[in-house]
């Protein structure tokens, strides 16, 4: 991804450390979508009704819900936009859209957590693993940020598509005194060319950036690199898919977009297995810290061994499929980049990404 928005994206958002066993009926999220929208959100249970505002193309409404067997929102969403969504009160909403972006068409994946006071204290000091999500050059990048007591900014990623003609790794910066607090309390702002960067959330170890490029979404760094069984668990979970994905003039991506809900099931030994809404299974393997696989930590990749970060590779005589995966507290985290081999300028690749909740 590109090496600036990569550092906004970083400064991703913090979840709440989690639900409360008598949440208030009336909850507020801002949210970022990867499509690259800020939006804030009310939710009232009492009516069963979810108002929401996208600040970056204007978009508003107020959307009467149901609440399926399992947990699940349906949206009666007059405009046909947002159709789905899935909630920890207090913790965390994720939404289906579908007509996101600055031309109300787009489908995307919404990640809002629980608004809440911050400031640049919040996350100063402290180290993150992040991933961006986002709906074009490849679809998602994954790595670390670190910010100093003062609040400076340092990152290293690995970005797949980048691979072809660029590079798959890159490292960068901003200085802390690039960030605007909002009146609101509420949010931080980062100029970007000729936008913003939303940068919000909570105290609790989870950051999100909005930004024109997409979302960041950023957990707290694990202190080891291997795998807890505290995070295993059946995680209910939201995702986005582009498949037979090409890159042309003007950087425009074609491809077939999805929306959808999947399930991930998590062992206590790190096996992972990830089932679409029927059941089936995407794809299943064995997680392996990032630490320990030569092709992404060392010399000339990232610069960071990313603790709490975890992979798996696929490999066909036809395609290469690299997965990430990363926990905190009730939340998950995961990217999938898959591409045509041999990887080359014009070749097809997809991707998928998502959040799940437990």
């Amino acid at each position: 991804m590109k090496n600036r928005l990569c550092l906004i994206s970083l400064i991703l958002t913090f979840i709440g450390c989690g639900a409360s066993s008598s949440p208030n009926p009336s909850r507020s999220y801002n949210g970022t979508a990867s499509v690259g929208d800020f939006l804030t959100i009310e939710l009232d249970a009492s009516s069963q009704t979810l108002s929401y505002h996208d600040l970056s193309n204007g978009d508003q409404g107020t959307v009467p819900y149901q609440v399926n067997r399992d947990g699940t929102y349906s949206l009666s969403d007059p405009s046909g936009n947002l159709v789905a969504a899935y909630e920890v009160p207090q913790y965390a909403l994720l939404v289906q859209a579908r007509k996101a972006g600055h031309n109300h068409d787009q489908p995307a994946l919404i990640t809002a957590v629980q608004t809440g006071q911050i400031s640049l204290a919040t996350w100063a000091g402290h180290d993150f693993n992040y991933m961006q999500f986002r709906t074009s050059s490849g679809g998602m990048e994954v790595g670390s940020v670190s910010i100093s007591s003062q609040g400076d900014v340092s990152i290293t990623g690995y970005w797949p598509f980048g691979s072809v003609g660029q590079s798959a790794f890159n490292v960068n910066g901003f200085p802390g005194s690039s960030f605007q607090p909002d009146p609101s309390g509420t949010f931080l702002k980062l100029a970007d060319q000729n936008a913003y960067d939303y940068v919000f959330g909570t105290a609790n170890g989870v950051f999100a950036v909005d930004t024109p490029n997409g979302a960041i979404l950023g957990f707290r760094k694990a202190v080891a690199k291997d795998f807890s069984p505290a995070f295993a668990g059946t995680y209910k979970a939201i995702y986005y898919q582009k498949t037979g994905a090409n890159t042309g003039a003007g950087n425009v991506e074609t491809g077939t977009p999805q929306l959808g809900n999947a399930t991930l099931l998590i062992s206590s030994s790190g096996q992972a297995t990830v089932q679409d809404a029927n059941g089936s299974v995407v794809v299943t393997a064995t997680l392996q810290p990032v630490a320990d696989v030569p092709y992404l930590y060392g010399p000339d990749e990232l610069q960071d061994p990313c603790y709490g970060v975890f992979t798996f590779r696929i490999s066909t005589p036809n395609a290469q499929q690299d997965v990430f995966v990363t926990f905190m507290d009730r939340a998950v985290l995961f990217s999938s980049f898959t591409a045509t081999v041999p990887w080359g300028t014009g070749n097809t690749y997809s991707y998928f990404y998502g959040v799940g909740l437990k």
